[in-house]
């Protein structure tokens, strides 16, 4: 009987541990994590500090939640887990500015120096080393791979004495893995674990630690030591360097295995501003938001308004229009172009034709012997076989061939692995519509070739009418001054801006496609876990790998003018821009194979040379960003939670997007109808008003336009600047007399200023809808 009695209390209470067990699990999958912004201004008298305050509120609608950061530099306030209800009933409380849920954000994944003209550009113009060593890069990635020669201090002299961060000590990583290069690592992880549960130790390292290689590209190309033989594989062989190779390092990692979370993202980028960087570097980007709710605007305002550049990626979310992310006019956007070289490698046919791809293999190569060659589609019963999905190949229809397989969905390497693994002996990697002729070389784990759309159809096409198709794959090999270049890479993301249309964005491409730079010692260059090679630079390509470009050459300006605000920076680097090759053709798009616009690559390529000296720039206060936002109608608590400043707009004034100092055009029009439906109205009269400062010698700036479109007029007033001595101002007005035009219709315009040295260049976009 005492034994049927213990039974039923244990019964009793597995039933009660899983009913609870339940309960608290449907509670926490209710759950989400919030970033809540506070007005400190209407702090209750009652409390002692803010930090009371916030935790009385957060317990007044949740008596289980925790804080997991509190703010106080980038915004006022804190971020927990809530449920919906529990983050309405916080938000209507008194003091409450917004409660924002977090987001997801994601990564956007050296010939460069000298394909940018550095190793030519007038030396006397560079910075010193004592100069460039006082410069200190943020880069919110994830992590560091501190061991590589990159990262090495040789020549570098003690820390700047303005650093105020540290090198936080973790899984894998102490603080000697820091030094006068590398000088400060932190991670933040709070925002992640929230959402994930725990950190995944076997996988990833709870410190610094790049367990992924992202990071490590990304700022040993911003501003990695020289090393001598850099190479993938053998490929790409030469002298690897950051674009500002003395400057030092702080790494933030922010991104994980399962994402990159704003709560950390923001806990990153305040303390960064309190560790006194001088530029950050984010190759991460979320969707499109309005400010008040985009945290990684708000941290770079703030960010801005210290004096810091805050360099983003675009996007790879091109060729689509307005697929652009981080369009904030604080933010300098980069787009991604490619370099002058290129990995070849041939595919030969069994009917004689030949055809050239792309690949970094360098693996047992195939024999001269053709071997059949059978399309992904045809030896699978998927009905995405043609994608080459794990699993998804007929392993007695591939095993001792060569498989084309279409791309999309997984990653290309990951499309290698599963030919490899169903017994393939090679993989043609076939374009499709989405990628046009975008080339894009990977280090792949059998005998491969990427083709563009045109020749993989012409190799389907082979398959379709041949009884018994067959192929071989050559080596691959490295190849120097390929032209035309740079191209607009497809899939960098597009204009026209779809958050704020009268600011055109990207503001200028850099190099993004097969870019070498440092890489991770926990996996392969293909990213992939059956990857065991183990490299110490690694090709690869995104928007992700021209931001830090950016990054590295702004602080390489930063370091010759230290007076220089982060919008005078930008604006040096966008109007001393090139748009068009030597022969004076307009850049390529390799999506289109015709010419670029400024939606596509904005101000244009980076000319760092020419960025040095610009003569002219368009400087921007911070008060010319509220007057922005009062452009665009913010309430003062929308400005507040923007900029986290108290600024209410002056309501006798008028503010307009057209006279905010941008050093672009971005025109916006609407179509409109005459009486008999049609798209003839009259002309339409739209003035833009800029400023120009002289950092240059005193001079005369004399302006010309040239505009695709005739029936655009444009008129300058003045026609002529003169400037008597430095930091003097001098403003001008730029009419536009468009008619209207049917809707998606785009035209684009030039202008540029000139003594005759300097030539201060702005594009103009106009688009109709």
């Amino acid at each position: 009987m005492a034994f049927g009695l213990l039974q039923m209390v244990l019964i009793l209470f597995l039933m009660f541990s899983y009913t609870y067990a339940v309960a608290e699990e449907q509670n926490q999958q209710s759950k989400q994590t919030y970033i809540i912004r506070m007005d400190k201004t209407n702090m209750p008298s009652s409390f002692n500090d803010h930090s009371q305050w916030y935790a009385a509120s957060l317990e007044s609608v949740s008596d289980s939640a925790d804080m997991l950061y509190t703010y106080d530099t980038i915004i006022h306030g804190f971020s927990t887990q809530l449920t919906a209800e529990e983050a309405e009933s916080l938000e209507k409380q008194p003091g409450i500015l917004a409660v924002i849920p977090e987001e997801r954000y994601e990564l956007h994944t050296t010939r460069s120096p000298k394909f940018l003209g550095l190793d030519k550009a007038d030396d006397t113009l560079f910075p010193t080393v004592e100069q460039a060593s006082e410069v200190i890069i943020g880069v919110l990635d994830t992590g560091v791979w501190p061991e590589l020669k990159s990262f090495d201090d040789t020549g570098l002299g003690p820390v700047p004495s303005g650093w105020k961060g540290e090198c936080e000590v973790g899984d894998n990583f102490n603080s000697s893995s820091c030094n006068r290069k590398l000088i400060g690592a932190r991670s933040f992880s709070k925002g992640y674990e929230a959402r994930n549960t725990d950190i995944i130790t076997q996988k990833e390292s709870k410190s610094p630690r790049d367990d992924d290689g992202h990071g490590t590209h990304t700022s040993t190309t911003a501003a990695g030591s020289a090393v001598e033989g850099a190479n993938l594989l053998n490929y790409a062989l030469g002298t690897a360097r950051g674009m500002a190779p003395h400057a030092r390092v702080a790494i933030y990692k922010v991104c994980w295995l399962g994402g990159c979370f704003t709560s950390d993202i923001a806990a990153a980028i305040e303390k960064a501003i309190e560790d006194g960087v001088h530029v950050i570097s984010m190759s991460i980007g979320g969707g499109i938001n309005s400010y008040d709710k985009d945290i990684v605007a708000i941290g770079a305002f703030k960010a801005t308004s210290h004096g810091i550049l805050v360099s983003c990626s675009a996007g790879n979310g091109g060729p689509t229009p307005e697929s652009l992310t981080n369009v904030a006019p604080w933010i300098t956007t980069v787009g991604a172009g490619t370099l002058d070289r290129d990995f070849p490698v041939e595919v030969s046919l069994g009917n004689g034709k030949n055809y050239t791809g792309v690949s970094l293999y360098n693996g047992k190569q195939l024999s001269d012997s053709l071997v059949p060659l059978v399309y992904a589609g045809n030896v699978s019963s998927s009905s995405y076989g043609s994608l080459c999905l794990n699993g998804s190949l007929n392993s007695g229809k591939v095993a001792g061939k060569i498989v084309v397989c279409d791309r999309g969905l997984n990653s290309r390497a990951q499309k290698g692995l599963v030919v490899k693994n169903a017994g393939g002996v090679g993989m043609i990697l076939a374009n499709t519509d989405s990628y046009g002729e975008e080339l894009v070389a990977d280090a792949h784990l059998l005998p491969t070739a990427a083709l563009g759309q045109n020749t993989a159809n012409a190799i389907k096409a082979y398959i379709s009418s041949d009884s018994n198709p067959t192929a071989t794959i050559g080596p691959a090999v490295t190849k120097l001054g390929v032209q035309p270049s740079p191209v607009v890479a497809a899939f960098s993301s597009r204009g026209p801006n779809p958050l704020t249309p009268g600011i055109l964005k990207p503001d200028l491409i850099a190099p993004g496609v097969n870019i070498l730079a440092g890489w991770t010692g926990a996996v392969g260059p293909s990213g992939l876990d059956d990857d065991k090679r183990h490299v110490s630079f690694n090709i690869i390509s995104g928007t992700s790998m021209s931001c830090p470009h950016i990054s590295g050459l702004a602080a390489f300006l930063k370091a010759v003018h230290q007076e220089w605000s982060p919008a005078a920076i930008r604006s040096a680097l966008m109007t001393t821009a090139y748009t068009a090759y030597t022969d004076g053709e307009t850049i390529k798009d390799v999506a289109t194979g015709k010419s670029s616009t400024p939606f596509d690559y904005g101000a244009g390529h980076v000319n760092p040379s020419a960025a040095l000296d610009p003569g002219l720039v368009y400087d921007v206060t911070v008060d010319d960003y509220l007057y922005f936002l009062c452009a665009l109608h913010y309430s003062p608590a929308g400005i507040k939670s923007i900029t986290n400043l108290n600024f209410t707009c002056d309501s006798s004034k008028k503010y307009s997007l057209e006279d905010f100092n941008y050093p672009s055009f971005a025109v916006p029009l609407n179509t409109t109808s005459d009486e008999r439906g049609g798209n003839s109205a009259p002309s339409k009269s739209v003035k833009y008003t800029r400023t120009l400062t002289n950092v240059g010698t005193p001079a005369t700036y004399k302006v010309s336009v040239s505009s695709q479109d005739p029936s655009v007029k444009i008129l300058v007033e003045p026609e002529s600047l003169t400037f008597s001595e430095q930091n003097e101002k001098k403003s001008y007005t730029v009419t536009f007399n468009t008619i209207s035009m049917p809707s998606g219709t785009t035209s684009f315009a030039h202008l540029k200023w000139s003594d005759g040295k300097h030539i201060v260049g702005s594009p103009i976009a106009f688009s109709w809808t």
